[in-house]
């Protein structure tokens, strides 16, 4: 072969505007203005096109995707760049270092419902049986997650939604919990047990004219999930009032809300006869989960 031919032949070069770094440099600076995690949205989308870890980004950032998950990338990225939440575009989100599968018909776990957790654990030891139920349970992360924590439980999770349920059934399923068990209601309505330890509930608590309601993730979150008439509350007092029924005596009502509703929520409390009413902050601070015991006269 002459130099000639060398020199008219050369070997292919690769683009490198499509290596991992280069990709995730565009993606972010076209996510700047629809995200302030711009970077970190970026990277949870390329590994989920890549099926690979953030650490694999970091340690081969002159990798070369196929063209295929790069077009699947930029699909994501140009959803995001609408509005979308990452968690439903990549159908996951962790929640008390477990994965759980979310979708459009289920609000996306955020770290201040690990508050009902930590308190949840705290009232119920490892190792005596307990009675609980997650009311208006969604993905099913709060009753899952008591599920595995506690495996003598025997855990209930309702929803009135069938959609929500299919995916909290699903999570149950991956996780392998086989002492739970999942009823379609709305609130108390259709349960018929009795002598719970522990009613919990993450409720609808945001009013109609929540500005924050036009913000972020939850403008593509189930309103259902979100919104309660009467200020946010009425979901709220509705638990409040029904629990009481399905409560075994010193049984305990956890219920997270807004963090501007705990003077409202400790009158609910107090106005439906629970005892040691108190309110607990979440990891920034703002009060978060109230609860109270239920012991008849």
């Amino acid at each position: 072969m002459t130099r000639q031919s060398v020199i008219a032949n050369p070997p292919p070069q690769k683009n490198s505007s499509h290596s991992i770094q280069s990709l995730l440099d565009t993606a972010s600076g076209q996510l700047s203005a629809a995200s302030e995690t711009a970077m970190l949205d970026a990277e949870v989308l390329l590994c989920h096109c890549l099926d690979k870890t953030r650490s694999f980004l970091r340690a081969w950032p002159e990798h070369q995707p196929s063209p295929h998950q790069i077009a699947q990338f930029q699909l994501l990225v140009e959803q995001r760049s609408q509005g979308t939440p990452v968690a439903y575009l990549t159908g996951q989100r962790e929640f008390w270092s477990r994965n759980f599968k979310v979708s459009p018909d289920v609000l996306i776990p955020r770290p201040d419902t690990e508050l009902l957790i930590e308190l949840s654990l705290a009232l119920l030891p490892k190792d005596r049986p307990g009675k609980i139920i997650d009311l208006g349970t969604g993905s099913g992360i709060i009753a899952i997650t008591l599920a595995v924590e506690r495996p003598l439980a025997q855990v209930f999770a309702s929803d009135l939604s069938s959609a929500a349920l299919d995916v909290a059934q699903y999570n149950a399923q991956q996780l392998n919990t086989s002492n739970i068990s999942f009823l379609q209601s709305h609130w108390f309505d259709n349960i018929q047990e009795t002598g719970f330890d522990l009613v919990l509930s993450n409720p609808p608590y945001i009013a109609d004219n929540d500005p924050h309601l036009h913000e972020g993730d939850v403008r593509f979150e189930p309103a259902s999930a979100l919104i309660s008439p009467e200020n946010g509350l009425r979901d709220i007092r509705l638990l409040a009032e029904q629990a009481r029924l399905h409560l075994k005596d010193n049984g305990q009502l956890l219920v997270e809300h807004g963090y501007n509703q705990q003077t409202e929520v400790q009158a609910i409390f107090n106005e439906f006869g629970y005892q040691k009413v108190n309110t607990y902050a979440d990891l920034s601070g703002n009060p978060r989960v109230t609860s109270g015991i239920w012991e008849p006269l």
